[in-house]
This record gives structure tokens, sequence and C-alpha cells, in this order.
């Protein structure tokens, strides 16, 4: 499976263009039909606080062009929305849609980030998702569920052998944004694509550095620090192969 990585600079709370710029980096990549396509965490608008100007339960302008382009292109489109939840709070989640412009996984990211504030602004998801995609079995996460590998043991329980993590990562973390990227694959014989913003925001400068890591935990692609695209093809067969050979998972005590 092809599989796609768009490192945007993100600009700050314009949706429309962030919309343009994902179409104008989609087109030059030209996916192949079929291919999975990932964006970063709150591709739309950045890492913002401010819900009420930003969310997508009002209007689906980001949801219904995820679908459209999905669906324009025959590709499987994976990016970071913000929805309003019940208690007024945001949803950071993560939303897929497939060839046909059909919604098929919504994740609501588990850990918002405490130290950053965002746990005052947006409410924890309460379960991890796997889905089913060209032979994979995938599990989305979003940036800083990465430094809670619990929740990755649990996806590798369900069958998940690809794990996506979007974000929005900053610099000074850099070195551990890319260790543990290597860290979730290696421990569970998966692949991992995550794909970073890149540029600054009103806080932070954001590395890029998407990545896609093999099951061993070799990095196949690192895309730096600029905006670009990044691709890979993935083999369902490698993993099966790996985990047969070297069968580490079998003695995880559940």
């Amino acid at each position: 499976m092809n599989v796609i990585g768009l490192q945007l600079d993100v600009v700050w709370e314009n949706k429309s263009a962030n919309h343009a710029k994902v179409l104008a980096m989609i087109e030059k990549a030209k996916p192949q039909p079929g291919s999975l396509v990932v964006l970063p965490e709150m591709f739309a608008t950045g890492f913002s606080m401010n819900v009420s100007a930003i969310h997508d339960s009002d209007s689906h302008e980001t949801q219904d062009f995820l679908a459209q382009t999905a669906a324009d292109y025959r590709i499987y489109l994976l990016g970071g929305v913000v929805t309003k939840d019940q208690t007024g709070r945001g949803r950071n989640e993560c939303v897929v849609f497939s060839t046909d412009g059909r919604e098929i996984a919504r994740y609501t990211k588990q850990y918002p980030f405490t130290i950053g504030g965002e746990s005052d602004c947006y409410v924890a998801g309460e379960s991890g998702c796997v889905f089913e995609l060209e032979k994979f079995s995938v599990a989305p996460f979003i940036c800083y569920d990465l430094r809670f590998p619990e929740i990755f043991r649990r996806a590798v329980s369900q069958g998940a052998n690809l794990y996506t993590v979007i974000a929005s990562w900053p610099v000074m973390r850099e070195e551990h944004w890319v260790t543990l990227l290597r860290a979730r694959a290696i421990e569970n014989q998966a692949y991992v694509i995550g794909v970073n913003r890149c540029g600054n925001d009103p806080k932070y400068y954001h590395p890029g550095r998407s990545l896609i890591v093999d099951p061993h935990g070799k990095v196949m692609v690192d895309a730096g620090r600029e905006e670009c695209s990044i691709s890979a093809e993935l083999s369902i067969d490698e993993v099966v192969k790996y985990r047969r050979d070297f069968p580490v998972l079998d003695d995880f005590r559940r």
C-alpha cells in the first residue's frame, strides 16, 4: 500500500488557505488511487485553543473538504479536525474518509496536552480505534498520545499493524518525537507514519520531521523541516513475516 504524508506549514486559523494548500500538495504528489494520504493534527487551523472560532461542528467545512477531496482523487484521506463536544469544549479528532468520500473512522485524542492547556479546552477521548484498510489494520493517534505506549499496545492486541500519528509537535522536543515514533514501531512490530506540521504558530516553531518507520524501527523516509510530502510503499507481507519469525508479541501478558 502506498502512504503519503503531507507536512504543512499551517496558516493560523485560516481554513480556506489550508484547504487550498492541501489541494496543491496532493496535486503535486499525484497519489495513486487507493493511497492513504495523511495530514497533520488540526491541519486546517493550527493547534488553537480557540474552539468557538475553529470548530467544524456547524459548517462541516473541513470535514466536507476531506470527503470531497478523498472522492475526487480516489484516495483514503486522514486529517485532524476540531468538533464541539456537548459540554461546550472541543474534540481534537482524526477523521478518515474512503475513496468514495465516506467516513470510515473517527478518533478523539485520548491524551490532551495538559501542560499546554489543551485539557482545559478539549475533552479526552474514551477509547482507541482500529479500522481496516487495504489489508492493513490501522490505529490512528494524535500528538501527545505518542507518550503513552499502553494505548499503542492495546491497539496491537486488537490487530493493529500500522499506526498513524498526526501532530503539532514543537522543536524543543524534536528528538522525543523521532525516538518515540521509532520506539512504537519496534515494540509493536508495526509500521508507523508520523505526520507533523512545520513552521511557526503564535507560540512555537514546529520542525516537521514527519517520518515513515518500518516494523524494525528503521526510518524509511524523513521529511526534514520544510513543507513537503513524503511517501513509501508498505508491505503487509513484511509485517506478517517479521511477526512470525520473531514472535515477541506472543509473550505479551494482557
